[in-house]
């Protein structure tokens, strides 16, 4: 699946990017022409952890999963990311080497802007700067949650959570890779503790569950137990 290569068009995709919604477009237009375009296949890895920090990834279509992976090979979900987000901001922007690893999980297409660009908006306009910090505020909120999720809230707690947050008209559409063991690796659990938690639910008449989607059928009592 190719892109637009179009200059205005890739520009006007990255004007919904926080972080570069203060700049002008000449600016724009500008880091849009330095972007260098990419393609993963399923499985591949974008971003590896602990390797040097190259640049700040668009992602233009697919899905990608950002992951911590522990010595015995366990992995811990951080991030599913959706076509229009970015990722790889820490690894950008604080000079040290990927703190995560990112992979595609289907087929999916980037645009990397190289980190020299970036740090070049960096000392030449505040105003990037400062969306950049609200950025990394927001990373850091959203790992708190993250962390409060992990230690304070049970498995079915986090399973409804994740549902509630995942619903388009309470349904949870189930790509491909929407298995068990992935949605074990997001709830920082096993797949046996989800496949229960999932049949408690169905059972209680809170969901009802299909290989292509997950239907929500009592709301409110879904909403009390991701409280």
């Amino acid at each position: 699946m190719a892109p637009l290569t179009d200059k205005h068009h890739i520009a006007r995709r990255l004007r919904n990017v926080p972080i570069f919604e203060a700049l002008n477009d000449t600016l724009m237009e500008e880091v849009a022409a330095a972007a260098l375009w990419r393609e993963y296949s399923t499985g591949e890895v974008i971003v590896l952890e602990g390797e040097a920090q190259t640049g700040l990834y668009f992602l233009d279509y697919g899905f990608v999963k950002v992951v911590k992976v522990s010595a015995s090979g366990r992995e811990q979900t951080l991030r599913i990311l959706e076509p229009g987000e970015t990722f790889n901001e820490i690894g950008v922007f604080t000079s040290r080497p990927n703190p995560a690893t990112a992979i595609a999980l289907e087929p999916a297409g980037v645009w990397l802007i190289r980190r020299n660009t970036l740090t070049r908006l960096l000392l030449d306009h505040p105003t990037f700067g400062q969306s950049v910090m609200e950025k990394m505020a927001e990373h850091m909120l959203f790992l708190v949650s993250l962390v409060t999720d992990l230690s304070l809230r049970p498995v079915t707690g986090r399973l409804a959570r994740l549902l509630l947050d995942s619903a388009t008209a309470n349904v949870v559409q189930r790509p491909r890779w929407f298995t068990q063991a992935e949605l074990a690796a997001r709830l920082g659990t096993v797949p046996d503790v989800v496949q229960r938690s999932l049949r408690s639910l169905e059972a209680d008449g809170l969901i009802a569950v299909d290989r292509q989607q997950i239907r929500i059928l009592n709301r409110p009592s879904l909403e009390e137990l991701a409280a």
